[in-house]
């Protein structure tokens, strides 16, 4: 789709309704939904951190959004593919600007290029015991993007169309650091399989786009 498009498009999300956690439970492995049971009462405790999901146009003015496969490290999220983001600091202001941030420092996007529309649900992710607050943004200029060396180990420009395309919802059997071998719900984009909390999160973006597209 046409970025000049996406754009009168979208306009009206800031205004929408959130589809909320329904949309993401759609695509939470069931062994997840059991372990939130499980520690809801950790939850009071946990750390916040914020994420960008980031729509722009790339060089044929064709609607694109970012995400980042994360570097191999010792941490539970090594090595999968996630929004630009991470955990707040003294310094910010909000979560949102927690989320601006970080993108900044991740994949390049100077902050001030970006206009945030929407407030997105926050997801629980037991394994770090960390809220995470997703925002929908949108820049108008082709980014040029430049990946943080000790985090990212690339950048994936994902097509809006290829997105939306059922077919990009799939099932895998993956090990997860609560579980092995178990079939979870996830996204195909761009060779890459997304899940958990990013394609939970991934979910209600799709849920809110398809009401407007």
């Amino acid at each position: 789709m046409q970025f000049s498009e996406f754009q009168k498009r979208v306009a009206k999300i800031p205004k929408m309704e959130l589809p909320g956690e329904a949309y993401h439970f759609r695509m939470a492995p069931m062994e997840r939904l059991k372990e939130l049971k499980q520690r809801a009462s950790q939850i009071k405790d946990a750390k916040e951190a914020a994420v960008l999901c980031l729509f722009y146009p790339n060089r044929e003015n064709e609607t694109h959004f970012v995400l980042i496969l994360r570097k191999t490290y010792s941490g539970v999220h090594s090595a999968q593919v996630g929004f630009p983001g991470g955990k707040g600091e003294e310094d910010d202001a909000s979560l949102e600007a927690t989320a601006l941030r970080e993108t900044e420092e991740e994949v390049g996007v100077p902050m001030q290029e970006v206009s945030v529309l929407k407030s997105l649900t926050k997801v629980y992710i037991p394994p770090s015991n960390f809220f995470v607050y997703p925002f929908l943004g949108i820049m108008n200029s082709v980014p040029s993007f430049v990946a943080q060396e000790e985090e990212v180990a690339a950048i994936i420009e994902v097509p809006l169309l290829e997105f939306l395309d059922d077919a990009s919802r799939i099932t895998q059997i993956l090990s997860t650091s609560y579980a092995k071998n178990i079939e979870v719900p996830a996204f195909k984009l761009q060779g890459h399989v997304v899940w958990g909390a990013t394609a939970m999160m991934l979910n209600e973006v799709r849920e809110l786009l398809q009401k407007t597209i």
